[in-house]
């Protein structure tokens, strides 16, 4: 989560004519702050309602905290407005709360597993009375019977009613996660335009002003500090990726959290251009331009796999659909 509207807008002053570019400038800045700040709801959400985390790599979010810790300090550093430097401030929370569920449901989780297993090894004991083979048998009766249920249901070998009302209750879980999405991406670009619209037309936001060579004055260790909170963004989703690979899942992740993180990146990039695409400003920005639309590549791997591993889940392809 790179600084919103770093070098492009700056809430003060009184309300002023603006050129289109201007707007549109602040406009997708404002939807890719609302984006950010309800970026990782779903997602705490989602590991609320499966009572784990395991989807989620912890080192994902960990770099990303590393990330957004050298925004701040390199937001601070930088002498940006204070609206910016609390925005980042609430980034930084926002991370912790997310490890903190995910190492509180991961502390817990392994605990209940331990004592499940204590409690196994201390009350089951094997009857000596009763041949192991009737033991094999038994749980292979019970092993084809879960089988041959899964495939009555998932192939249609059991009662035509019962294949018809399988693939209607997917399409309703389909077309109700999807909507679910629309709805909130929609949502989102709704209250950053209201945002930016009343904070224009009240006068504490206005265009931030250009400079003779379409430079920003910025210092030099906050510039590197927006580098290196570059490459954490860039290599964050990296883990998260490898994991999804080796586990050939993405169940448990939340699907409109990697299309708020894509959108937040989109809006922000192309704010920013949007402000001014001379040379000098450019590179200036640069470091979070590589921050926000570089990311978006990792993003979209990220949703080729949502893809990929709903083969193996219908509820979950039809709502990726």
């Amino acid at each position: 989560m790179s600084l919103l509207l770093a070098q492009g807008d700056i809430p003060a002053g009184n309300s002023v004519p603006i050129t289109p570019r201007e707007a549109a400038s602040g406009l997708l800045g404002s939807i890719s702050l609302t984006c950010w700040i309800f970026l990782l709801v779903p997602q705490l959400i989602e590991n609320y309602r499966n009572g784990n985390a395991e989807a989620i790599s912890l080192l994902f979010l960990f770099v990303w905290f590393i990330g957004d810790v050298t925004n701040l300090i390199g937001g601070a550093w930088a002498g940006l407005v204070p609206v910016i430097v609390a925005i980042a401030v609430y980034f930084c929370i926002a991370d912790g709360v997310l490890i903190a569920q995910c190492l509180y449901y991961r502390s817990r989780n392994a605990r209940r597993e331990g004592l499940l297993r204590r409690r196994r090894s201390s009350t089951i004991t094997p009857d000596p009375t009763t041949p192991l083979l009737g033991r094999r048998f038994s749980d292979t009766v019970e092993r084809r019977r879960s089988v041959t249920s899964q495939r009555s249901g998932r192939g249609g070998h059991g009662h035509p009613d019962d294949a018809l009302a399988n693939i209607i209750e997917e399409n309703e879980v389909g077309r109700s996660a999807w909507m679910k999405n629309f709805s909130s991406v929609l949502a989102i670009c709704v209250i950053g335009m209201a945002g930016w619209t009343v904070a224009w037309q009240s006068g504490v936001w206005k265009p931030a002003p250009k400079e003779r060579d379409g430079g920003v004055d910025m210092a030099a260790g906050a510039q590197v500090l927006g580098y290196i909170s570059a490459v954490c963004y860039l290599g964050a989703r990296l883990p998260q990726i490898y994991k999804n690979y080796c586990d050939k899942s993405c169940e448990g992740l939340s699907l409109l959290f990697f299309i708020l993180s894509l959108m937040g990146n989109l809006t922000y990039g192309a704010g920013i251009l949007c402000h001014s695409t001379e040379k000098n400003y450019v590179v200036t920005n640069l470091p979070w331009l590589i921050g926000s639309l570089g990311t978006m590549v990792e993003d979209v791997v990220i949703f080729v796999q949502f893809r990929l591993y709903a083969e193996q889940s219908p509820q979950l392809t039809a709502a990726v659909s």
